[in-house]
Order: structure tokens, then C-alpha cells, then sequence
């Protein structure tokens, strides 16, 4: 299918955090209904049994094709493919715009490691490659880049031989080009203390038998901070994982996840709600498309 560049923002804005949590909030999405209108996939001849779930995953199975791809195609590669699909959501948790750095992570999977992922696009540049994959380096101890078939040679020139590579061949099928070299020794403790919480960092110390500052919470962040510049890079890190694993823990989210069409499943991961409006959103999204259209 062609589409102009308006129905491709539309289309890619079908799947972004104002509609996903207007239809938890709300149990329906005017921007929805007007942005299903523009993509223009969606026209008077669709059938009467056709709801938003399956209007959802007609709309991903356009913006999936190469060319077109955007960020939130390859999120879905890595979740059902690695996160869903080597993992599960008891056993590994899943980050997404985590601070490293200068930088925000596209997206992190916590296991037996760190590794983060930055996804390149069919529709990305690689300027600020360099940049990111330095201070990816200094929170987590695998670093892999996924990218359109167009950019692989691109990102193996501009990135150290320590960097994974990674290209998604087809929408769900991810290749991997150049595996990543774990190097938790070469994090850099400052960096993940700004990354964390301050509850998150209390714990870690506390996990490696350094004593927690006692003094004004003005004065915490400070002190905590002076904590971690002594810290063994591995140590950190390795703590860093099994902290976040339970601070960020996606388990919960299990039953919702079920409950949505695959196309929406990585939004679910990515986008809070309000636990209170998971019943709202499941019901939405079963919502008959007719009905769903005069939302708007």
C-alpha cells in the first residue's frame, strides 16, 4: 500500500501514548477514530465484525513493511521476540527512555545482564550514533544497535567491534549481523547512580554492604552520589540488574497484555496506566469499528 506522508504520521501516531492512554482514560479515543480515518486503511467497504483491536493490527501490518518501518515496529520485534519470547515478563523486565547519560535509551531488557538496545530506524539518521552507543556503554554491559537493512553497514563502520548489530530482516524476524561483547567493567558507576531512583540507589548500597549516608534528605542525592564513585564498575552493575528487575518489574501487566491485540502489546510494556484503567482500555479496544468511527 502506498501512503503519503500525511497517512504515514497518522498511521504511526495510531500507535503513541496520547491515544493509548486516551482509551484507558476515557474507554475511547476521538484521535483515534481521526487518525484511522486519515491513514485511509480503513474505508466503507470494512466489515460489520471488525473492532479497534483489528483495526489496530491491519494498521501495524501496513506500517510494518519495509520502507516505512518506524520505531515502534522494531520496539515490537525486540519485545515479542526477546523480551516475550526468549524471556517472559516473571523473569526479565523491560526499560524504555532510561536515562544513560546525555542519552534515553529506546529500550532495555534486564535478564541475567544489562543490555540496552538503540533502534535505527528505516526513517533515522545515524548522526548522533556515536554519542549514544558512549553513553549506552557507561550503564549497561551489552550494547546492541537494531537497524533497517539500508543502515547495517553504516552502523558497523561508526560503532566499536564490542557493539552488537542486530537487522530486522522482516517485521518479526530479528538477524543478528554482530554479536555484543558483555563488558559490565567498563560501566561507569556515576552514570548509573544518575540513572536510578534514590530508593534504588540506597538499595544497591546497601546490597554491597557500603553504609548509607544518615544525613538530610537536601543533602542525600550528594552523599549518595560520593557512595558510588568508590564502587567497582562490575558490582554496580550487576546490582544495578537485580534492583531494577524488582523495581521495575512488569509482571503485573501480564493479564492486560493478554487481553490486547499483539500490535498493542509493546505499548502496554512502554506506557503507563493506572491499574484502575486496564478494565476501561480492554474494553475499548473490543469496541466495534462503526461504533469506534463516530468517536470522532
Amino acid at each position: 500500500m502506498s501512503l503519503n506522508a500525511r497517512q504515514l504520521s497518522a498511521l504511526s501516531r495510531l500507535f503513541s501514548s496520547s491515544v493509548f492512554r486516551e482509551l484507558a482514560k476515557k474507554g475511547r479515543s476521538p484521535l483515534f477514530a481521526q487518525l484511522l480515518a486519515e491513514t485511509g486503511i480503513s474505508g466503507a467497504n470494512r466489515s460489520t465484525a471488525e473492532t479497534v483491536s483489528s483495526a489496530f493490527d491491519n494498521a501495524f501490518a501496513v506500517l510494518r513493511q519495509a520502507g516505512i518501518r518506524d520505531e515502534y515496529v522494531y520496539r515490537a520485534a525486540l519485545t515479542h521476540n526477546i523480551l516475550l519470547g526468549r524471556h517472559s515478563l516473571k523473569t526479565a523486565s523491560m526499560l524504555t527512555e532510561f536515562r544513560a547519560g546525555s542519552c534515553k535509551a529506546d529500550l532495555a531488557i534486564l535478564n541475567g545482564t544489562g543490555t540496552v538496545y538503540e533502534i535505527k530506524s528505516d526513517r533515522d539518521s545515524l548522526a548522533r550514533l556515536a554519542n549514544q552507543v558512549s553513553n549506552y556503554r557507561k550503564v549497561f554491559a551489552k550494547v546492541y544497535v537494531i537497524a533497517g537493512e539500508a543502515h547495517v553497514q553504516g552502523v558497523i563502520d561508526n560503532t566499536p567491534p564490542e557493539v552488537g548489530v542486530l537487522s530486522l530482516v522482516r517485521w518479526d524476524r530479528i538477524c543478528t549481523v554482530r554479536e555484543a561483547v558483555e563488558r559490565p567493567d567498563l560501566v561507569c558507576p556515576l552514570t548509573i547512580f544518575e540513572s536510578l531512583r534514590v530508593a534504588e540507589a540506597r538499595t544497591i548500597l546497601r546490597n554491597l554492604r557500603v553504609p548509607v549516608p544518615d544525613v538530610p534528605n537536601t543533602m542525600l542525592w550528594g552523599a549518595l552520589r560520593e557512595c558510588f564513585k568508590t564502587l567497582a564498575p562490575a558490582d554496580v552493575h550487576h546490582q544495578m540488574v537485580c534492583t531494577l528487575k524488582k523495581t521495575r518489574n512488569l509482571a503485573s501487566l501480564s493479564s492486560l497484555v493478554d487481553q490486547l491485540p499483539v500490535s498493542l502489546q509493546p505499548a502496554a510494556l512502554a506506557i503507563q496506566v493506572r491499574r484502575a484503567d486496564h478494565d476501561r482500555l480492554i474494553e475499548a479496544v473490543r469496541t466495534p469499528l462503526d461504533e469506534a468511527m463516530t468517536w470522532a
